[in-house]
């Protein structure tokens, strides 16, 4: 796992906040490929951005709100797997470890274009 400074992206990608998924979070771009958006849902997660949580989670799946515990806090992400998910493909999932204090979670989460950006569609929890 990356060591990250107070600049890093909490994504664990090599860069800053602002030029990796901080942009995302902002509405400057849109994540390019399933794995991206993975990414910057998690630095979501880290930063407690529950709003781009919500508008990048497919309507169909969606929750009507998302109440994110502020005392978890999150110490690193690793990329275990991907299929599809690339500019190239309308589906795609995205294998990830996320570590945080006192523990880890393993997910497999499905992603899929809608209206050309990626959302994130569900997950199923791993052992």
């Amino acid at each position: 796992m990356a060591v990250m400074t107070t600049r890093s992206c909490p994504c664990g990608l090599p860069g800053s906040y602002e030029g990796c998924c901080g942009r995302f979070h902002a509405g400057a771009g849109a994540a390019p490929t399933a794995e991206a958006l993975m990414r910057s849902r998690y630095s979501a997660f880290v930063k407690g951005d529950a709003g781009y949580l919500l508008r990048t989670w497919h309507p169909r799946t969606r929750p009507e709100r998302l109440d994110l515990d502020p005392g978890t806090r999150w110490t690193g992400l690793e990329v275990l797997e991907r299929t599809a998910g690339s500019a190239f493909h309308t589906t795609g999932t995205v294998t990830f470890r996320a570590s945080y204090r006192g523990g880890s979670l393993q997910e497999r989460s499905r992603f899929e274009r809608l209206d050309g950006a990626w959302v994130y569609v569900d997950g199923d929890l791993l052992d």
